[in-house]
């Protein structure tokens, strides 16, 4: 996986994980931190892992932020 990108856990009809893409999008504009979606209902140890999370938001392979996303402490975490 590639340094400098996000990983986006989500699911399909997901207001939150909408609005967390939207963010996504803006930090990319912003930043070009890009990041990568990847539906829970895909593997079923997402599903289990993340289920009640979601959005999950991992930096790193960190876990970084889930359910309402915070666009101050993403920009935050990109100038570590």
């Amino acid at each position: 996986m590639k340094r400098n990108e996000f990983v986006l856990y989500s699911r399909e009809r997901c207001p939150l994980c909408d609005e967390a893409k939207t963010i996504l999008e803006e930090v990319k504009r912003d930043s070009g931190i890009g990041y990568k979606e990847i539906d829970i209902h895909s593997d079923d140890s997402l599903l289990e892992k993340f289920a009640l999370m979601i959005p999950v938001i991992e930096w790193e392979e960190e876990i970084i932020q889930y359910g309402k996303v915070d666009k101050t402490a993403l920009n935050g975490r990109l100038q570590k």
